[in-house]
């Protein structure tokens, strides 16, 4: 998974490796599978903000950033700043996140 993200947070860019997480898009326990294409690279706090539906990755690729963020905790403004762009995402079209898996988080899970 790093190295498809070419060891960098798919929407801050960091690339402090000890903080990078592989994020399952359709969890596990939801029937989701250990594939790359059911993941992507993010930092640790963004990884729980996506698995808790304060942000999302729409069909396009763009990142998705929930009101609930500003209302709910004040902040958020370095994600309201990138929302509506492209993630960064793998070069190799497999490895790329798959649009079946975004589209369900951003009913399921998403705020």
């Amino acid at each position: 998974m790093q190295e498809a993200y070419i060891r960098r947070c798919a929407i801050t860019h960091h690339k402090i490796l000890p903080t990078l997480q592989a994020a399952h898009i359709l969890p596990v326990a939801q029937g989701g599978q250990h594939r790359i294409d059911n993941g992507i690279l993010l930092r640790s706090d963004v990884h729980t903000m996506f698995d808790r539906g304060y942000i999302g990755i729409d069909e396009g690729y763009r990142l998705r950033v929930s009101p609930r963020l500003r209302s709910e905790f004040g902040n958020g403004d370095e994600f309201y700043t990138k929302e509506g762009q492209v993630i960064t995402l793998p070069t190799t079209m497999n490895n790329r996140p798959s649009t079946e898996f975004l589209a369900w988080h951003l009913e399921k899970v998403f705020r």
